[in-house]
C-alpha cells in the first residue's frame, strides 16, 4: 500500500526498480514533504536546489544518518545500548545503501597539533620513511653517522691484500674498583692469554701470566689492548676460517661495549689501527637511531623538549624587535635600540662588528646565516640585561613591549629536537620537505635519487606519498605545506583535504556525500576538483555531492533538484536525470538559471547612490610581504563594492584577511592582533570608524547560540510571551523563556534540549534528553502560548514562517527580515549555532548588520567568500543585501571566486598570477572591463 502511494506520488519522477539505485521511500526528515527518489550506485550524482530546500535533509539527515545507524548495529552489544537510542531518520525505507561517509565543509579540528600533513596522513608516510631509510649525519663533521656490524668487518678483512697481518684488539681498560691484577685474573678466567702492547714502531705481544708477575704500577703505565686473535690473509680461507673470523670479531664487540680494532702490517705499508664501532655514535656524540616516534612531534620521543612540539613559546617576538627588516642596523631596524640610553648599545654594535667586516648599512632581510647568528646573540644579550634588571619599571615596560609568541630558541619552529634532523633522505630533513609548498614537494620527490636496496624499501612508502600529493595538486591545493596548521585552513580547504585521506585509503563500494567540496575554488581549480571525484566514483563508489557549481552539475551522471523554494515551500523533488534533461524541465529554477531563461541580475553600479554626494576615498596598504606576496602596494577603494579575486592560494586572504584587517584594527584602536609584514598604511583611513570582518566562524561556540538570539529579536519574543496571562498567572517572566540561564530552562539537559554520551571508542553521541524530550524548558513554560503556539515551537518555525506568524508585532518582524533579505528565510529561529554552515554563520552576522544599519558610524566590511552555500536564486538576495550597506554609507571588500559577484563589482583587485610562491602578485586593479584585457589573469578566462 505504501509503495502503491509513493508511486503515485512521485508521479513525475518515476524511480526504476533495479538493484543499481539506492532507494529512499518516505523521506519526512525536516521539510521534505514524503518524498520517494532512487539515486544512481557507482555515479556522480550532485543534489542541488535554492538554499533550504532540502538537500541535507535528503542527504545527510536521511541518507547517512541511515548509513551510520545501520553500521552502529553490527557494533557489540555495549555500544548498542547507547546506539539503539539513536533517533531512526523519518523515512520509510531506504533500500541499497552501502558504508557511508559524509564528508562536510567544517574546520574539523581545533587542536595546534594537527597539522595538514597529519590530516592527509602524509606526515605519517614521511617518517615511516626517514625511519627505514633516512640517514644520520653529524652535526659536528657532518660525515655519515653508521653502525658497523660484523659483517662490515669481514668484508673489509676480506679486501686485504694476500699475506696481510692483522691483530683483532680491544682496548684494555682497569676500573677504579678493582686493580691490574684483578684485572688480568678476570681474563685469565674468560680465556684470554695475552695483551697487546704498542710502542710508535713495534706491536709486541704479552703473556697475561707474565704480566701477573710484573710490579703492578709498572703495568698501570703501560696502554694495553687484549688480543682477540691473531691472521694472516690469504685468498684461500675456507668456510671454517671465516666463522672464526667472525666469532673473534663479535668477542671483540662484546668485550669493548661495542668497539672492535685491528692492528694492520700490510706489506710495503706503516702499521696502523683500523676502529670499527657498532654503537650508533660519532664524533663523541650518541645518536638516536631513527624510529618513526623520532620524526613526530605529537610524541615526546620526537618532540623539542622546550616548546612540547608547538613549535612556539612565549618569549622576545623577532618581529616586534625588528618590524622592518628592509631597514639596516645604521637605520635604526632594531626598534628596541632606540632611545638616548638604549642607543648605546646599537652605537656598540657597529662599533665592533663593523671592525670585524660586518655590513651595518645593508638590509637585514640581506644578511647571510653567520650574519644573523651574530644579530641575535646580540639582541639576546640585550635582553639578558633586560632581564637581570626587572626591578626597574622601565625595564619590565621594555621587556612587555617586545614580548609575545616567539618562534622556539631550540628547534625554530620545526616542532621537533634536533637529534630528528640529523637524519637525511635525499640531502633533507623532514622538517624542509615539511616547508616546502605541496607541488615543490611532487617535484622534490620525483627527483630523489635512491639505492637498489633503498628503492626497494620505500617502494611502498613512496607509492602512498606521491599518491596523496597528486591528490592534493588535483584538488587546487597545490599552495599548501604540510606543516600549515589544520585550525588555519577554510571550510573548503578542510572538505578537499579529508578527500585526499578518503582517496588514498582506496575504499570501493562505499557512498561518499560532499557538501559543496568546491567552496573556495576558483573555476581553473574546479575541472581538477572534478576529475577527482570522478576517480572516487571509477574505484566503484557512489559519490553524492550537495553542489551549486555549474561546471559539477554539467560534468554529473545524475542530478536531484530539489525545491520549488526554501523552508516549508520546498523538500520535493522538483527535477531528476540528466544536465539536459534538467536543462528542459520547467518547473526547476536550476534548470531556468542553468538555460539561461533567468540571470543573476546585474545590479546598477550607481544604484546604491542615487540622489547621494559620497566622497570617493582609498585605503594604501604598501610594502606587503606576508606569505607570499611580492612587497606590494595595493589601493583599496572606499564606499565601493570592492572584489578581491584570484586562483586558491594567489595571496588574497593573506593580503586582505592577515594584513589590511589587523593593520586597520590597530590604526582605529580596535584590536592587538599583529598584521602581517607590510611598510605603511595611508590613505582615507579616517573616513571609517569600524572595520567588520564577516567570515564563516560560527556564530557560537555553545550549542545554544542561534540566529534568533543573534540578532537579537529574541529578547522581544520573551517578552512577548510573558505578557500572556497565562505566565503572569504562574509568575514567569522573559528570564524564564531563555535556555541560558537557571529558572525555565530543563534542569537536566541546561536548555541544549539533549546529553552528551562520551564513547571511548566512537565519536560522542548526542541524544534527546528524556526529561524534555528535546524541548528545552520546564513543562510550565511550554504551557504559556502566544496565537496557539508555545515558545519551544516558535524556535523550531523558519524564518520565513516566523514572519508571518508575528505579523502583528512590527518590532519582531523588523528584527527578523534581515535573515530572509540575505536568503536564510529556511533557517529555524532556534537553530543551534554550531549546525550551521560556515555560508549561514557569514549571512547570520551579514543579517545582523543590516538590522542595526540606521547606525552614523562608517563601516568597512570584509567578506570572506560570502557566496558559500548559495544557488543563483540566492545570490540575487545576496547582492541586494550588499547594496543595501553600500547605499547606508559602508565600504566592502569582499574575497570571492563567483563570477556573478566579480561581475558585478565596481572594482577589481586580481592576485596571481598562480598560487604558493607562483603568486602574490597584482595582475589588476580597477574596473571589471579592464580586467578582460589581462591575459596572465585566470579570472577574466572565467569571466
Amino acid at each position: 500500500m505504501a509503495e502503491t502511494m509513493a508511486k503515485e506520488k512521485n508521479a513525475n519522477h518515476p524511480v526504476p526498480d533495479s538493484e543499481d539505485v539506492i532507494l529512499i521511500q518516505g523521506a519526512r526528515m525536516h521539510n521534505l514533504k514524503d518524498i520517494t527518489v532512487a539515486i544512481p550506485r557507482n555515479k556522480l550524482v550532485v543534489v542541488t536546489g535554492v538554499s533550504g530546500s532540502g538537500k541535507s535533509s535528503l542527504t545527510m539527515d536521511t541518507l547517512f544518518a541511515e548509513g551510520q545507524r545501520r553500521y552502529a548495529e553490527s557494533l557489540s552489544a555495549y555500544a548498542r545500548q547507547f546506539l539503539m537510542r539513536m533517533d531512526k531518520p523519518d523515512v520509510d525505507f531506504i533500500k541499497g545503501i552501502c558504508p557511508a561517509i559524509a564528508i562536510e565543509q567544517k574546520v574539523t579540528t581545533r587542536t595546534p597539533r594537527s597539522t595538514v600533513g597529519s590530516m592527509t596522513e602524509i606526515q605519517d608516510y614521511l617518517r615511516l620513511l626517514f625511519a627505514r631509510i633516512g640517514k644520520t649525519y653529524s652535526p659536528v663533521s657532518g660525515k655519515l653517522v653508521k653502525k658497523d656490524e660484523v659483517s662490515d668487518v669481514v668484508d673489509f678483512i676480506g679486501k686485504l691484500p694476500e699475506g696481510s697481518r692483522l691483530q683483532i684488539i680491544v682496548p684494555f681498560e682497569t676500573y677504579s674498583d678493582r686493580s691490574f691484577k684483578e684485572e688480568l685474573n678476570i681474563l685469565l678466567q674468560k680465556g684470554f692469554s695475552r695483551l697487546l702492547k704498542i710502542d710508535r714502531k713495534t706491536a709486541s705481544p704479552e703473556r697475561i701470566e707474565d704480566l701477573l708477575e710484573q710490579n703492578e704500577a709498572q703495568g698501570k703505565k703501560t696502554t694495553f689492548y687484549l688480543l682477540i686473535d691473531r691472521i694472516v690473509t690469504r685468498s684461500d680461507f675456507d668456510e671454517d676460517d671465516w666463522h672464526r673470523i667472525a666469532d673473534s670479531i663479535q668477542t671483540a664487540f662484546y668485550e669493548s661495549n661495542g668497539e672492535c680494532q685491528l692492528y694492520l702490517e700490510i706489506p710495503g705499508e706503516q702499521a696502523k689501527i683500523t676502529v670499527f664501532n657498532n654503537r650508533f655514535e660519532a664524533d663523541g656524540i650518541v645518536f638516536d637511531e631513527p624510529t618513526p616516534n623520532l620524526f613526530s612531534f605529537n610524541n615526546p620521543v620526537g618532540a623539542c623538549p622546550v616548546c612540547e612540539g608547538f613549535g612556539q613559546v612565549l618569549g622576545i617576538d623577532e618581529d616586534l624587535v625588528i618590524p622592518d627588516k628592509r631597514l639596516s642596523i645604521y637605520e635604526d631596524a632594531v626598534a628596541c635600540w632606540k632611545g638616548e640610553k638604549m642607543r648605546e648599545w646599537k652605537n656598540e654594535f657597529i662599533r665592533v662588528e663593523g671592525a670585524n667586516g660586518f655590513p651595518v648599512h645593508k638590509p637585514v632581510k640581506d644578511l647571510n646565516d653567520a650574519q644573523q647568528k651574530t644579530l641575535q646573540k646580540w639582541i639576546d644579550d640585550f635582553f639578558r640585561m633586560v632581564e637581570e634588571n626587572l626591578y626597574k619599571v622601565q625595564y619590565r615596560v621594555m621587556q612587555a613591549r617586545y614580548r609575545g609568541r616567539a618562534r622556539c630558541p631550540n628547534c625554530h619552529g620545526t616542532r621537533l629536537k634536533p637529534e630528528a634532523l640529523y637524519v637525511k633522505v635525499g640531502g633533507s630533513d623532514i622538517a624542509q620537505l615539511s616547508d616546502l609548498p605541496v607541488s615543490e614537494l611532487k617535484s622534490w620527490f620525483l627527483k630523489l635519487k635512491l639505492t637498489n636496496h633503498e628503492a626497494t624499501i620505500a617502494k611502498r612508502i613512496l607509492r602512498e606519498i606521491e599518491q596523496r600529493l597528486d591528490t592534493l595538486l588535483n584538488v587546487g591545493l597545490s599552495y599548501l605545506t604540510l606543516n600549515r596548521l589544520a585550525n588555519s585552513l577554510s571550510g573548503g580547504e578542510s572538505q578537499r583535504i579529508q578527500l585526499t585521506k578518503f582517496l588514498g585509503s582506496n575504499l570501493t563500494d562505499s557512498l561518499y556525500i560532499l557538501d559543496e567540496p568546491s567552496i573556495g575554488l576558483h573555476p581553473k581549480d574546479t575541472a581538477r576538483l572534478i576529475a577527482v571525484l570522478k576517480r572516487l566514483r571509477d574505484l566503484n563508489n557512489t559519490v553524492v555531492v550537495v553542489e551549486h557549481d555549474e561546471m559539477m552539475m554539467a560534468e554529473a551522471d545524475h542530478i536531484i533538484d530539489m525545491g520549488p523554494l526554501a523552508a516549508h515551500l520546498g523538500g520535493e523533488v522538483i527535477a531528476a536525470g540528466s544536465y539536459r534533461e534538467i536543462l528542459h524541465t520547467p518547473e526547476s529554477l536550476t534548470g531556468k538559471y542553468l538555460s539561461g531563461r533567468l540571470k543573476v541580475e546585474d545590479f546598477a553600479q550607481e544604484e546604491h547612490r542615487a540622489g547621494k554626494k559620497i566622497k570617493p576615498g582609498f585605503l594604501t596598504i604598501e610594502g606587503c610581504r606576508q606569505h607570499n606576496l611580492k612587497d606590494i602596494t595595493v589601493s583599496f577603494p572606499l564606499n565601493k563594492f570592492c572584489v578581491v579575486s584570484g586562483v586558491s592560494g594567489s595571496g588574497k586572504t593573506t593580503l586582505v584577511r592577515q594584513t589590511l584587517y589587523p593593520a586597520l584594527q590597530k590604526v582605529l584602536g580596535l584590536g592587538m592582533d599583529k598584521p602581517g609584514a607590510f611598510d605603511k598604511l595611508s590613505g582615507d583611513w579616517q573616513d571609517i570608524q569600524q572595520v567588520e570582518l564577516v567570515d564563516q566562524n560560527p556564530i557560537g561556540r555553545s550549542s545554544r547560540s542561534n540566529p534568533v538570539t543573534y540578532i537579537k529579536a529574541y529578547d522581544e519574543i520573551r517578552s512577548l510571551f510573558a505578557k500572556q496571562k497565562k505566565a503572569k498567572i504562574n509568575g514567569l517572566e522573559p528570564k524564564h523563556f531563555s535556555f541560558n540561564v537557571d529558572g525555565g530552562r530543563c534542569d537536566t539537559c541546561k536548555g541544549e534540549g539533549e546529553v552528551v554520551v562520551e564513547m571511548q571508542f566512537l565519536a560522542d553521541i548526542h541524544l534527546k534528553c528524556e526529561s524534555c524530550k528535546g524541548k528545552r524548558f520546564k513543562d510550565e513554560v511550554l504551557e504559556v502560548k502566544y496565537h496557539g503556539r508555545n515558545i519551544y515551537e516558535v524556535l523550531e518555525m523558519g524564518v520565513d514562517e516566523a514572519i508571518g506568524f508575528f505579523e502583528e508585532e512590527p518590532s519582531v518582524v523588523k528584527k527578523l527580515t534581515p535573515l530572509s533579505e540575505v536568503g536564510l528565510g529556511y533557517i529555524k529561529l532556534g537553530q543551534s549555532g554550531t549546525t550551521l554552515s560556515g555560508g549561514e554563520a557569514q549571512r547570520v552576522k551579514l543579517a545582523s548588520f543590516l538590522a542595526h544599519g540606521k547606525s552614523q558610524e562608517k563601516i568597512l566590511f570584509i567578506f570572506d567568500e560570502p557566496t558559500t552555500g548559495l544557488h543563483f536564486h540566492d545570490i540575487n538576495k545576496l547582492l541586494h543585501a550588499f547594496n543595501k550597506l553600500l547605499a547606508a554609507g559602508h565600504s566592502l571588500i569582499i574575497i570571492e571566486h563567483n563570477m556573478d559577484i566579480i561581475r558585478n563589482a565596481e572594482w577589481i583587485i586580481d592576485m596571481g598570477p598562480e598560487g604558493g610562491k607562483g603568486g602574490g602578485h597584482v595582475l589588476y586593479a580597477g574596473a571589471p572591463d579592464g580586467l578582460k584585457d589581462v591575459t596572465e589573469s585566470q579570472t577574466a578566462k572565467f569571466l
